[in-house]
């Protein structure tokens, strides 16, 4: 059985020729269909295989290197569509340097949250209320061009930051890998630790599993999830649980099976009335 170190060995090592500007532009153009294939299972990363496909293949001449690469990919990924195409460039020149694969993993995993977070704030919660607010504003007035307004502005930031970050992030990855070569493992640590630390905050924020079970002794009342569990360690049991589908994925088990474990636990909780 080939070793897990064999995984993150390149069959060709050579470094790839550099990606051009209409090489660049059109893998901007296919990170439009990022969430083209979203699912429950890896949420985006269909799509951010197929947008970097081209990329890939450029850089990837061996055919067992490109296998690799895209298997890698193909695991769970979740970022703010706007802002990909920073991920995919910065991704592009690494693969490009032939850099450790799990370096490559780490980055990525690194950024996929915080780049999803600051997306939704800019885009969302700032670029679209204004935009929405001018084009509303004129169309309430009879003006018939304010949907067309709001449509020309909104996408005007948006297509200049996908296609400026697309080159932004090629550009700054090839400099950054240039001067860090050196320091390669320290940086898949670090990423590795920073991916790790994004996904424990996602754990306490996003998955909610409480105990709503109280036991009753005469007038004594102890509330099994506040006054037992909480004070052993806040989110232990969103913990826990996250802790037993990891288990169970690396045994083998269907993330779908997974879901419909969660549900059927969610349902006899609440019958029970104990979550």
């Amino acid at each position: 059985m080939e070793s897990e170190d064999k995984r993150y060995l390149y069959d060709d090592d050579t470094a790839a020729p550099d990606l051009s500007n209409k090489q660049l532009n059109h893998l901007a153009w296919r990170s439009l269909l990022l969430q083209a294939s979203f699912n429950y299972e890896r949420m985006q990363a269909a799509g951010w295989v197929y947008s970097l496909i081209p990329g890939l293949r450029h850089i990837h001449k061996n055919k067992k290197d490109l296998s690799k690469s895209m298997k890698d990919h193909m695991e769970f990924f979740n970022t703010h569509p706007f802002l990909v195409t920073f991920i995919m460039g910065i991704i592009l020149a690494m693969e490009q340097k032939k850099e450790d694969r799990e370096a490559i993993r780490g980055i990525k995993v690194a950024t996929m949250g915080p780049l999803g977070g600051i997306g939704d704030a800019l885009f969302f919660l700032t670029l679209l209320p204004i935009t929405a607010g001018i084009g509303a504003s004129l169309a309430i007035e009879g003006n018939v061009l304010g949907p067309i307004i709001f449509l020309v502005m909104f996408n005007v930031v948006h297509f200049g930051v996908r296609f400026g970050l697309m080159k932004y992030g090629y550009k700054t990855g090839v400099k950054a890998i240039a001067k860090l070569k050196e320091g390669t493992r320290h940086v898949s640590r670090a990423a590795s630790i920073v991916g790790l630390s994004v996904v424990g905050g996602l754990i306490a924020t996003y998955v909610s599993f409480d105990i709503g079970y109280k036991w009753v002794s005469g007038e004594a009342e102890l509330n099994v999830q506040t006054d037992i569990l909480d004070m052993i360690m806040p989110a232990l049991l969103p913990l826990a649980y996250t802790l037993l589908m990891y288990w169970l994925l690396k045994k083998g088990r269907s993330p779908i099976m997974l879901i419909g474990l969660t549900v059927v636990v969610g349902l006899l909780g609440a019958y029970f009335k104990i979550l």
